[in-house]
């Protein structure tokens, strides 16, 4: 089409060139020529085929006609054809002007990518999610995903972890005030399954064997946390922290023994076993050692249900 509509004008040029010299009685006769041509041609072509070249150019030449002088024109389409072209045209070319010369999104704006940085920059433990939020807050509309793409353009980590306190870090800093608990499985040497209970101290690693049953009830395992805080009472010990895991032994009535003294459950994850990793180390050490066989086999001091006096390791 770009390479037949230049031709066709070309070649109009060129014929309104030969018609000037000629009278208005031979323009008149080539006229009714022309005419009886095509209606010769209309009565063998039912619908003849038109380019979009054609209809470009059709409709360029009858637009500045007035409508009455178009409908008495003998065309191979009807005027409202015609028309329905030249508006296809205009459309065409108002869409070719409004049209985005890149693709995607437009860029963000350098007010809001230097607002971006700012906060970045002077909190640094804000995370991309945390900076979006605070943009909503002041009526900036920007994707959160925005938000990552400039922090990783300007090599900043969207996610800082630097600054946050880790749970490790928690555990050293706090382990003056930590007691964490659990329970664990033994087979004596008469093939019996015992519930050992134990607690240590993250300060001095102080284990603290509360007892061993066959069938740990409700009573027997809040009988057992009113001994370690009776314990802990003795010994001056200062613990705001119980660490312990979901097992279903540790009921509603053990946590309000410890919570009566002030001291926080905190519970471990699912499926989290790092949360309580001091106390699952010990356990897994009394597992692999002889020493944990000798400590389930019953010895003396221990009642026929295994239960201990107050033993500390």
């Amino acid at each position: 089409m770009l390479l037949q509509l230049p031709y066709l004008a070309v070649s109009s040029v060129f014929a309104v060139i030969r018609l000037l010299p000629m009278s208005a009685v031979n323009k008149d006769i080539e006229i009714l020529t022309l005419r009886h041509q095509l209606a010769v041609l209309q009565r063998q072509i039912d619908r003849p085929r038109i380019t979009q070249a054609d209809r470009a150019f059709l409709a360029a030449l009858l637009q500045r006609l007035p409508r009455p002088t178009r409908r008495q024109l003998h065309l191979i389409v009807s005027p409202d054809t015609v028309l329905r072209w030249h508006r296809d045209l205009m459309r065409r070319r108002h869409a070719d002007a409004s049209r985005l010369k890149r693709s995607g999104r437009p860029p963000t704006r350098r007010s809001i990518r230097a607002l971006v940085l700012r906060l970045a920059r002077e909190n640094s433990s804000w995370e991309y999610r945390r900076i979006h939020g605070e943009l909503a807050l002041l009526g900036i509309k920007v994707a959160p995903s925005t938000v990552w793409e400039i922090l990783r353009a300007h090599r900043i980590e969207p996610a800082p972890e630097r600054d946050r306190l880790t749970w490790a870090v928690f555990l050293r800093g706090q382990a003056h005030t930590i007691l964490a608990c659990d329970f664990f499985t033994a087979t004596t040497l008469n093939g019996a399954t015992l519930y050992v209970f134990a607690v240590i101290e993250h300060t001095s690693r102080r284990i603290r064997v509360l007892g061993a049953t066959a069938h740990p009830t409700a009573d027997w395992v809040t009988e057992a946390a009113r001994n370690v805080v009776m314990d802990l009472q003795d010994a001056g010990a200062t613990v705001r922290h119980l660490i312990r895991d979901r097992d279903s032994n540790f009921t509603r009535t053990f946590d309000a023994v410890f919570e009566a003294e002030g001291i926080e459950v905190v519970t471990t994850g699912i499926r989290v076993p790092r949360m309580n990793s001091i106390m699952e180390r010990w356990v897994q050490v009394c597992r692999r050692e002889e020493q944990c066989s000798g400590l389930v086999d019953r010895p003396s001091g221990w009642d026929a249900e295994g239960v201990p006096s107050r033993l500390i390791l």
